[in-house]
This record gives C-alpha cells, sequence and structure tokens, in this order.
C-alpha cells in the first residue's frame, strides 16, 4: 500500500490542469497524494473576481488547509512568479514551518520562480515522480532547472540531487 502525503500545492489557477496532471503522474507511479489545496468552481472564481470575497476570508481558508499539510508544494509555470497569492502561500508556509518544494511544470522556466521561493525553498524539482515523491518526503532536497540538472543557487554552487 502506498504512503499517503498530505500536501498543499500552491499554483496560479489558470495551471489547474496541471495540479491534476502531477497528482495523476504521482498516482501512476504508485503514490498517493491527498492534496488540500483550492481549486475555484466557476461560480465561486465569479465571486472572487468580482471582489464579493475578502482577502481576510481568503486568507483564513487558506490557513486552514495548508495547517492541515505536512508540505506545501509550489507548482511552477509561466506566470507563478507573478502571483501575489502563490508569493503569500509561500511566505505562510514558512511561518507555518511547513516544507516548500518547487515542481517546474513541463516548460516551466527557471525566471518563473517566485522570489519568495527563493527566499525559503527546501527544494526544487522537475517533472520526475521520484524526484518530486523525495522532495516531499525530505530524503532529498535538490535545486534542479527546469530539465532535471543541477542548479547553482545563491552562490553557494548546486546542490545535492536525488539520484543514489
Amino acid at each position: 500500500m502506498a504512503k499517503r502525503r498530505h500536501v498543499f500545492i500552491s499554483h496560479h489557477h489558470a495551471d489547474d490542469a496541471h495540479v491534476s496532471g502531477l497528482t495523476d503522474m504521482l498516482k501512476r507511479n504508485g503514490h498517493e497524494i491527498r492534496n488540500s489545496s483550492i481549486r475555484a468552481k466557476p461560480a465561486n472564481q465569479r465571486r472572487l473576481d468580482e471582489g464579493r470575497v475578502s482577502d481576510n476570508a481568503i486568507k483564513r481558508l487558506l490557513r486552514m488547509k495548508m495547517n492541515w499539510a505536512s508540505t506545501v508544494v509550489v507548482l511552477i509555470g509561466k506566470q507563478t512568479h507573478a502571483r501575489p497569492w502563490v508569493d503569500w502561500e509561500i511566505r505562510k508556509a514558512h511561518e507555518l514551518g511547513k516544507r516548500i518544494v518547487g515542481v517546474y511544470e513541463r516548460g516551466g522556466r527557471e525566471n518563473d520562480i517566485p522570489d519568495a521561493f527563493k527566499k525559503y525553498g527546501d527544494a526544487l524539482v522537475g517533472w520526475n515522480s521520484d524526484n518530486v515523491i523525495g522532495a516531499i518526503d525530505g530524503t532529498c532536497s535538490p535545486f534542479e532547472r527546469p530539465d532535471g540538472g543541477s542548479r547553482a543557487t545563491s552562490g553557494d554552487g548546486a546542490r545535492s540531487s536525488c539520484a543514489a
């Protein structure tokens, strides 16, 4: 039986399909992921777009969802770095003492990484189920490029990889 992992997947809502793609990829490879992130249904998205939901209400809901998770996974796509809510979620995850793992979407680029992740991220991996699970579990903490190669970070050289 697969070990169940409880995660909160921080993402740009235009990337909802990639959230499903990530959890499906992990499931196909024998991993069970319970995701507590929020994906707004069309009626709720309309209320959000119209400003009928306060920021405090959103923050309270996000905190509740994030508290339940052991790890916050940041799905890194084309617009992730420009999303204020993703930045807030990363900072809140750090404040809550959560492990913060970045996963590049297919086609993700290094310049898509949010500033808050650069400061607080624990691992950054490509779209590879073994590396994603290793990063979530904390058995490895690589900082990879989107193609899976080692990435130099903040002048401290390349970080370790998940490869045995």
